[in-house]
This record gives C-alpha cells, sequence and structure tokens, in this order.
C-alpha cells in the first residue's frame, strides 16, 4: 500500500516511548505490513508498506539504485554553483553522496502544495526556495545534510515518487492528502512481484 506519512509520524508501527511523535499504527490499521524505507518524524511523504520482506530489503538496498524524488523547501535563494555542487555529489560525514538530480520546482507544481501542520518556521527578512531532488541512496538524514552543506537548510521535506526501474512511471504521492493511505492498483502489484523476485 501506499501512504502519504504526514510530519509529526514516526515510519514505524509501534511508538517510542516518551515520544511526541506519532506512529504509523495511528494511520494505518493493518497488520502484518512494514514501510520500504522510512522518512523521520519531521519529513512527510511517500511510504510504500508491505508484507514482503524481499521487496522491502529490495527497496531499500542502494545496490538496485532506485531514484526517489523529493520536494524540499530550503531557506535562502540557491546558486547554480550550489545546484551545480549537488549534481556532482556533496562530501558528508559519512564519505561523498552519489551524484544528485536537482532543479527549481517549477511554480504550477509549487503552487499546488497544501501548507504544512504546523506551519514551518519562516524568517520575513530570508526567502525560501523549492527544489525537486533525486538521490539513488537513502542515508540517514541525507537531504538536510547536503542542503545543509551548500548553505541552504531544509526547511520542509516531501518525498514525492519512488522510481521501480521498470520503465514505468513512479510510485507517486498523486491524489494522496497528508495521512490518507490506499492499495496498490493491480499494475502496480504485478511490477512489485516482478521486482521481489
Amino acid at each position: 500500500m501506499l501512504l502519504h506519512k504526514p510530519y509529526g509520524v514516526l515510519s514505524q508501527f509501534t511508538p517510542e516511548p516518551g515520544s511526541r511523535w506519532g506512529c504509523l499504527a495511528d494511520l494505518v490499521p493493518v497488520p502484518g505490513v512494514y514501510a520500504a524505507g522510512r522518512l523521520d518524524a519531521d519529513s512527510e511523504g511517500l511510504l510504500l508498506l508491505t508484507s514482503n520482506g524481499r521487496l522491502q530489503h529490495r527497496l531499500t538496498d542502494p545496490r538496485w539504485g532506485h531514484w526517489r524524488r523529493y520536494w524540499v523547501q530550503v531557506e535562502g535563494i540557491p546558486s547554480d554553483l550550489a545546484l551545480k555542487a549537488l549534481r556532482q555529489g556533496i562530501h558528508l560525514k559519512d564519505g561523498f553522496s552519489l551524484p544528485a538530480r536537482v532543479q527549481q520546482l517549477p511554480p504550477r507544481q509549487r503552487d499546488a502544495i497544501a501548507p504544512r501542520q504546523p506551519a514551518i518556521r519562516e524568517r520575513r527578512n530570508i526567502p525560501t526556495t523549492w527544489l525537486e531532488l533525486e538521490l539513488q541512496e537513502g542515508r540517514n538524514r541525507q537531504v538536510r545534510r547536503m542542503t545543509a552543506a551548500i548553505g541552504f537548510p531544509t526547511l520542509r521535506l516531501i518525498r514525492r515518487a519512488i522510481d521501480l526501474m521498470d520503465g514505468a512511471a513512479p510510485l507517486d504521492l498523486e491524489g494522496l492528502k497528508p495521512g490518507c493511505w490506499r492499495p496498490m492498483w493491480p499494475e502496480e502489484l504485478q511490477r512489485l512481484k516482478k521486482l521481489s523476485r
């Protein structure tokens, strides 16, 4: 199934003792499924939930190189040079990142993004920019670390899509509001079955 994970929810089905964050069990009353990958509690967007351990491994193993598309709101206006650095790979504490695909998000897509609840912190005198950033790896807080490394901290992060690398359209958030989920369509299930072989 596909879930649009909202802000403030952990990518797991059991709550953390003493945590202020919710968990997936608050949103998805389906036993026996797990998240294929994760998003931090302060990140939003697409999570694929499955009961197929092999598929879960395949989608999260960086050797398979599945592109993940993020819409990222950063503080400031990144220069072409800063975006070029993301495209070449960024030196992080745990080594160089793989090159990213990055561009400014077109206005019609940016304008369609619903406000986050609670709203992000914005400074009156500092503009923000929405980027579309695609990665083939998923290190801990990687997008946030990459944008911080070029001097533009991430304010909001939404995973929009996961490319299954099978030539068909990526799985995406289209039509899913925050906190909502849907079962897989038959053609999506067929694609996932091929991946898990």
